[in-house]
This record gives C-alpha cells, sequence and structure tokens, in this order.
C-alpha cells in the first residue's frame, strides 16, 4: 500500500536553501567589509602621506625661518659691536681733542702770564731809578713844579694787584730829592752769610711757601709786623689777599667822599682809616679779592701795603725766571724791599707835593 509522502522531506530541502542563502550572504558581507576595510585603509595611507608632506613642507619653513633669524641676530650682533667701536672711538678722540684743547689753553694762559710779568718787570724794574740816575717820571717830587703839575694824576693810581707802580722811596732818595745841592754820603753794606744762605737754598727751588726758612723769617721780621694793624681781623684778611695777589689800591676822588655808600663807611672812610682806626684823611681805598666792600686806607697804612706787596712782586718774578740778576743782585734787592717794609712799619711814607 502506498502510503501518505512524509512531510519531512519537503522541509529539509528547503533548510538546506535558507542555509546556502545566509551563507552568500555573510561571503558577499565579508568580501564588502573587505573592501570598506581595503579604501578605508587605502585612504588613511593617503592622509598620512598627505600629513607627512605637509609635516616636510612646514619642517623646511621652520628650518628656513631659523636660518633668516640665525642671520638677523649676527648681523645685529655684528651691527651692536660696530656701533660701540664706533661710539668708543668718537670718545677717545673726543678726548684726545680736549686734552690738546686743554693744553693749548694752558700753554696759552701761561703765555699770557708771561707776557704780563715781563711787561710789569719792564715797568718796575728795568725803568726803575737808581740813586745815582733818578728816573724822574716814577719819581714827581724830583720834576720842577711846572712838569709836575702837568703830570699830576694823569692817569690815576695803577690797579694794585700785589705791585703798586709807585714804590715808596728810601731814606736815601729821600735825602736826595729833599737836598739836591748837598752830596749823597756813599752806603756801605755788608752781606749777613746766615741770610745769604737762607736766600741762596730757597733760590733752587723758588716758591711762595711759608715753610721756608728764608720766607719763614722774612714773615716773621719783616712781613708780619708791617701788616699789623690795629684792627688785627683786617690786617688778616689784607695779608690774605696780599699773597694770592687779589688786591686793588685806588684813588679815592675827593669831589665824592660826601657821597660815600654806608657800606663802604663801615670799613672805615673819607676821614678814618679802616686798619688802624685812627682819624686820617684816606686819599686811597682797598678792595680784598672779589669782596663788594672798600677799606679807606690812610697814606701810612697804603705805604705799609705797597711795600710788601713790592716784595711780593719780586719774589714771584724770581719764581718765574724773569730777574737776570745774579744771586748776589737778587740778595741785595730783597735786602732793599726788606728795608722799605721795616721803614713803612716805623711811620716813614712820602706824600706827593703840590
Amino acid at each position: 500500500q502506498a502510503g501518505p509522502v512524509p512531510q519531512g522531506g519537503g522541509s529539509s530541502t528547503s533548510g538546506r536553501g535558507h542555509d546556502g542563502i545566509s551563507r552568500l550572504r555573510s561571503s558577499s558581507l565579508e568580501i564588502r567589509e573587505k573592501e570598506i576595510r581595503e579604501k578605508g585603509s587605502e585612504i588613511l595611507r593617503e592622509q598620512l602621506d598627505a600629513a607627512k608632506k605637509e609635516l616636510k613642507l612646514k619642517d623646511k619653513e621652520c628650518e628656513r625661518l631659523s636660518q633668516v633669524r640665525d642671520q638677523l641676530e649676527q648681523e645685529l650682533e655684528e651691527l651692536t659691536a660696530s656701533l660701540f667701536e664706533e661710539a668708543h672711538k668718537m670718545v677717545r678722540e673726543a678726548n684726545v681733542k680736549q686734552a690738546a684743547a686743554e693744553k693749548q689753553l694752558k700753554e696759552a694762559q701761561g703765555k699770557i702770564d708771561v707776557l704780563q710779568a715781563e711787561v710789569t718787570a719792564l715797568k718796575t724794574l728795568v725803568l726803575t731809578s737808581t740813586p745815582s740816575s733818578p728816573n724822574r717820571q716814577l719819581h714827581p717830587q724830583l720834576q720842577s713844579p711846572s712838569t709836575r703839575g702837568s703830570h699830576k694824576h694823569g692817569g690815576g693810581h695803577i690797579r694794585n694787584k700785589s705791585a703798586s707802580g709807585a714804590l715808596p722811596p728810601t731814606p736815601a732818595r729821600l735825602e736826595q730829592s729833599s737836598v739836591n745841592s748837598q752830596p749823597v754820603a756813599k752806603e756801605d753794606r755788608e752781606m749777613d752769610t746766615v741770610l745769604y744762605a737762607e736766600f741762596l737754598m730757597w733760590k733752587e727751588q723758588p716758591s711762595l711757601d711759608r715753610t721756608s726758612a728764608f720766607l719763614s723769617r722774612i714773615y716773621r721780621e719783616d712781613i708780619g709786623p708791617c701788616l699789623s694793624f690795629t684792627r688785627s681781623e683786617a690786617s688778616a684778611s689784607v695779608q690774605s689777599a696780599v699773597e694770592k695777589n687779589s688786591l686793588t689800591i685806588e684813588p679815592v676822588a675827593m669831589s665824592a667822599l660826601p657821597m660815600v655808600k654806608a657800606s663802604a663807611v663801615e670799613c672805615g672812610g673819607p676821614k678814618k682809616c679802616a686798619l688802624s682806626g685812627m682819624s686820617r684823611l684816606c686819599r686811597h681805598r682797598i678792595k680784598l679779592g672779589d669782596k663788594g666792600s672798600y677799606y679807606y686806607i690812610s697814606p701810612s697804612s697804603r705805604a705799609r701795603i705797597t711795600a710788601v706787596c713790592n716784595f711780593f712782586t719780586y719774589i714771584r718774578y724770581i719764581q718765574q725766571g724773569l730777574v737776570r740778576h745774579d744771586a748776589e743782585q737778587m740778595f741785595w734787592e730783597v735786602m732793599r724791599l726788606r728795608r722799605e717794609m721795616t721803614v713803612a712799619k716805623l711811620g716813614f711814607y712820602l706824600t706827593d707835593q703840590g
């Protein structure tokens, strides 16, 4: 007997068909996924290559910029060094020029001082009269009244920078001027060996330093007493101004005496000597350095100050090498100036006559 066909056989056939389809689908998916992965890998490789190329370009650009920076730094260093060298060169040249200018200025000032000293020396040393041949223009008291009147106060008193053109005559000159008809006795002199030795020692290195034995003795025996006035403070100021060569003596116009300022009256007055304090007619006044006050001085005080100024003027000439005499002549001139200081200290002085 033919029985019914079993249902299981048909179902198994359809199951195998589904499995085949599934395998085909899975294989196609795998192929597709593989293709996608390969494409993705290829794209990533391309992007990586592009990134590497870009990095290389940037590295080259960085290297170029670094080279430019190094070159600029080197140029800047060279420029800075060049500027510093040029600045130092300019400073050195300026210093050299300044030193040369200062040297030239110092030399010019020295030449001016020497010329001024030579001119003054010619006036005071070359033209100074002697007892045997007096210079009548330097000693107006030896002139006739008519001649003296024409020269009287022609240019006023010379501005005295520790030196005055009107040298107070010695007693021998006074004797000759007052008694021209009587013969003048010859003056004998004898050298003091101690004083001469001190002078020679000072002359080896002449200076105005009072510590030397030569000047120390003269300060003690002549300058100090001659400039020792009643007003001690004013005396010290006068001596300091004489030593610094900054003292000025000028005549006082008699017509202007009533109009004297109060500041000047405080330093004496037309009828009172500011140094001695005595009532005397003061025809001259002195100024100490750059101070504004004037000191009215009597003829006796003026003679004492002038005598000390003449001494300082002569030893300055010796110091500057302007005196061409031998040592013995210089020594006797110094002794003569010392005698003038002593005579002026004792109160002897000459006044203009007429």
